[in-house]
């Protein structure tokens, strides 16, 4: 499942995401599960027909990512791995970090977050003027909607019908999801 908000030259992409890292980091072996959310850079393409053809979009590079994961030996929805990563250095994400709040209270800690996008914009080292301008109002207008869908996917996550791994067999290495 993959949702997108788009305006100016920010938009913001989730979806659910089933996870193996072959070279985990120390205490965080095994799958994961969950939910990703980007906030990345949007570029429309060139009309590739008539002024009525469909345009291209290029969903571009991330500028920050939230990962509401939980191990999927964990009890659903504990989000004992959520995360986020607050620099990119180009579409390799910075480390994990871990924040008081955000496995408690997950809509509340990323609903603030995508609030402020110039603050958020300030911390990966980009500036307001580098999107759109209204990008910042406009993603703040509609946080309440993405929230309404970041929540309707960790539901259907914790339910059992979103992040789940292909098939029966012990996967070494995955990475099943859009994001």
């Amino acid at each position: 499942m993959f949702y997108a908000f788009g305006f100016a030259r920010v938009v913001v992409v989730m979806g659910d995401l089933y996870f193996v890292d072959p070279d985990p980091l120390p205490g965080q072996e095994g799958a994961e599960r969950g939910v990703r959310l980007e906030v990345r850079l949007v570029e429309p393409g060139e009309l590739k027909g008539s002024i009525y053809s469909a345009r291209p979009i290029v969903v571009d590079r991330p500028v920050w990512r939230v990962d509401l994961l939980e191990a999927v030996a964990s009890l659903p929805g504990s989000l004992d791995r959520a995360h986020h990563h607050p620099v990119f250095r180009g579409w390799e994400p910075g480390s994990r970090s871990f924040v008081e709040g955000l496995s408690a209270r997950p809509l509340d800690w990323v609903g603030a977050r995508l609030s402020d996008l110039d603050a958020l914009l300030e911390q990966t080292g980009m500036a307001a003027n580098d999107v759109g301008t209204g990008d910042a109002e406009a993603l703040r207008q509609t946080v309440p909607e993405i929230m309404d869908v970041l929540e309707r996917l960790l539901d259907r996550v914790k339910a059992g019908q979103l992040a789940l791994a292909s098939g029966d067999e012990e996967l070494a290495s995955a990475r099943i999801g859009w994001l």
